[in-house]
């Protein structure tokens, strides 16, 4: 286990295991709070990178590594969208053409928006693989049409780890694939509200979020991204809509999860899709940052 989070885990261990030793009545938080601060381990904006250290040290245990202080307080991710307040909004079909719809109204939801436990409602009753808490850099979208009415929901969170078709597209080896991985974001949640039918509405919205996304990331996080890029369940949809909006399919992946260490964890093959955002993506990622 070399790497984990992009952190090489056996320089490191001697200052977690130090940190733990001297400090009995910390928890998990305060530790990995204090291990970013020590290692300097923040994103471009100065922000800590206390959810990356916190999945490494749950990975470095999980592996025999170590064990990390008991949870002081039950952990709630398990249980937070299970019970989400009740929002109301209207189901009338819509299914007039795109151009009356126009001009449409996209919503970056921060934390204190008013509009996130609509997103949130509207992702985990719609989307057929729910609503999962979001680790690290993300942005949300709502989008309405110009008369304020709900038509779609876009999550963009954490690039997948290491995707084979994907990086052979990009070109780069795994050094510096571990180190310029931020600079991608994945398209984790894409949804048009099943009473809404209006040709061309998915693939419109998928190049409106693509044109505005970098800047939306370096105005949050002090950074661009290059690269998006999205996974479509083969046996479910065809991905017409990201091939509309001009994404590159790359390839599939190979049934598997990251968490597949022995291969016998089985799941659906997906199309790799990807959606450069920048003329020289490929230096960038590979040479520029």
């Amino acid at each position: 286990m070399a790497t984990i989070q992009g952190k090489k885990v056996a320089p490191n261990l001697p200052d977690i295991q130090r940190l733990m030793n001297e400090n009995p009545d910390w928890g998990r938080t305060r530790l990995s709070q204090e291990l970013c601060t020590l290692w300097n381990w923040q994103g471009p904006n100065g922000q800590l990178k206390d959810m990356a250290c916190r999945t490494m040290l749950l990975k470095l245990e999980r592996s025999g590594h170590m064990a990390l202080p008991p949870r002081q307080r039950k952990s709630t991710n398990a249980f937070r969208n299970r019970s989400l307040p009740s929002v109301s909004y209207s189901t009338e079909a819509i299914t007039s053409s795109l151009q009356i719809l126009m001009p449409l109204q996209i919503s970056i939801l921060n934390k204190d928006c008013a509009d996130l436990a609509l997103f949130r409602c509207l992702l985990n009753t719609y989307h057929y693989l729910g609503l999962r808490n979001t680790v690290g850099e993300n942005m949300k979208y709502l989008i309405r049409d110009q008369m304020g009415r709900p038509l779609s929901c876009g999550l963009f969170g954490s690039a997948a780890w290491k995707t084979e078709s994907r990086d052979r597209f990009i070109g780069w080896d795994t050094a510096t694939r571990e180190r310029n991985l931020i600079y991608l974001t994945n398209n984790t949640r894409f949804l048009i509200l099943p009473w809404v039918n209006v040709p061309h509405l998915a693939s419109h919205i998928l190049s409106q979020l693509a044109r505005r996304l970098s800047s939306d990331w370096v105005a949050k996080y002090g950074h661009a991204i290059y690269l998006l890029e999205t996974f479509v369940e083969r046996s479910r949809f065809r991905g017409i809509c990201y091939q509309a909006a001009n994404w590159i399919c790359t390839g599939q992946t190979k049934g598997r999860t990251r968490n597949d260490r022995y291969t016998i964890i089985q799941t659906p093959v997906k199309d790799v899709y990807v959606y450069p955002l920048h003329k020289r993506f490929r230096q960038e990622l590979c040479h520029g940052l």
